[in-house]
């Protein structure tokens, strides 16, 4: 990609794992400074041995994204640590098995909305202030192709990940005159641990051998979008939802 964010500060949540994992070490592989931020300890700790391993710093923070005090502190040892932000992959979200929408469990909607919509609302309402303070920045939230058309048996991921869509575009208005970017990915089908717990592998192959690509993402080409949409190669480009979804939505 020949894209450099050496000198740049990076923010990463739901990083312990999956695309999270994907994209802070995305980021340290074109030498930005790393925070990992997720609920998952350990796996969170392994995410910035790697990210250190590649030659970059990085650094590890507890966060639970439903949490406006937590996403605060987070982003707080994050300038104490480096100084600044400049980038941000709001990525944290859950994903369970809902049912039909008059069959599915008001705590299950509860629950996925205050992870996949307010987490990313609190993530956003935190992290511009300090771009703000640094000049500019970019911010790319995780969505999904189930943000972009109805999918049957979720209905409140398909409704957090459409919010998702609606909230980058607003804040995206918001700020295109100061310098903050504001954009969304929306990825198909995905090899990551959440796709691997809620399907079977037999259930996965067969989702995959239906996709137009005939298999399914790797979580580092998900990640390959998001920094697209952090380098100066889509200076022009705000409030936009990007598919990386192997031709799905093209069927």
């Amino acid at each position: 990609m020949n894209t450099s964010f050496k000198g740049k500060v990076a923010f990463v949540t739901g990083a312990a794992s999956g695309i999270g994992r994907a994209a802070a070490l995305a980021f340290a592989r074109e030498g930005a400074s790393i925070v990992a931020a997720d609920v998952a300890t350990e796996g969170n700790r392994e995410t910035v041995r790697m990210a250190e391993g590649l030659g970059t710093q990085a650094l590890a923070v507890q966060c639970d994204v439903t949490s406006a005090e937590e996403i605060q502190t987070a982003l707080n040892k994050a300038v104490e640590a480096f100084g600044r932000l400049d980038m941000a992959c709001n990525n944290a979200g859950i994903e369970v098995k809902e049912g039909a929408t008059a069959d599915a469990r008001i705590e299950d909607w509860d629950r996925i909305i205050n992870v996949n919509l307010r987490g990313v609302f609190l993530c956003l309402k935190y992290e511009i202030p300090l771009m703000l303070k640094a000049g500019g920045g970019s911010i790319v939230n995780m969505s999904s192709i189930a943000g972009l058309v109805g999918l049957k048996g979720v209905p409140a991921y398909t409704a957090s990940k459409h919010g998702i869509i609606g909230l980058t575009k607003a804040a995206a208005l918001d700020y295109a005159q100061l310098n903050i970017r504001v954009n969304a990915v929306c990825p198909g089908l995905i090899n990551t641990p959440l796709s691997q717990h809620l399907l079977t592998p037999d259930e996965l192959a067969q989702i995959a051998a239906s996709q137009p690509m005939a298999r399914m993402a790797k979580p580092e080409e998900v990640a390959a979008a998001v920094l697209w949409l952090c380098s100066e190669a889509a200076s022009f480009v705000t409030g936009h939802a990007l598919n990386v979804d192997g031709g799905f939505l093209s069927t």
